[in-house]
């Protein structure tokens, strides 16, 4: 049976490893600032984390709200047989708008942090246009 990998799929695996990669970012600070045994443990008295790991937490916290929405949105438009130039843009717009944002987030930017995330919001409002 062959595999119909669409755009918007390919997109959303693609978000799939960046959500990962975002996820991993904050463990691996975590076993930088506190050693391995100690991130291996319950972690119940661990001393207070750096703020850019509290910042890379939040990033991976966000990503992974944002991440749920955009599968959802794909799945539904892959099932309906929903896949059009709109469709495709969105999801384009949604996963660069992330790559964008966790090296804005990341760097700490100020005020242009809320607009990338916007931008993926439309990639995904897109999407659901399409489907409405």
């Amino acid at each position: 049976m062959p595999s119909i990998m669409t755009p918007e799929l390919t997109l959303l695996l693609w978000s799939t490893i960046l959500t990962f990669v975002l996820i991993l970012v904050p463990a691996g600070m975590g076993i930088r600032e506190n050693g391995g045994p100690a991130q291996a443990g319950p972690r119940d008295d661990l001393p207070e984390p750096s703020v850019l790991r509290k910042r890379a937490t939040r990033l991976a916290e966000n990503m992974l709200e944002n991440f749920v929405l955009f599968a959802a949105l794909v799945l539904v438009a892959h099932a309906a047989g929903v896949s059009n130039d709109m469709t495709i843009l969105g999801a384009q717009i949604f996963f660069y708008a992330r790559v964008a944002h966790a090296v804005i987030y990341l760097a700490g930017w100020p005020h242009v942090r809320p607009l990338v995330w916007l931008a993926g919001v439309i990639g995904m409002a897109m999407i659901a246009w399409q489907l409405l």
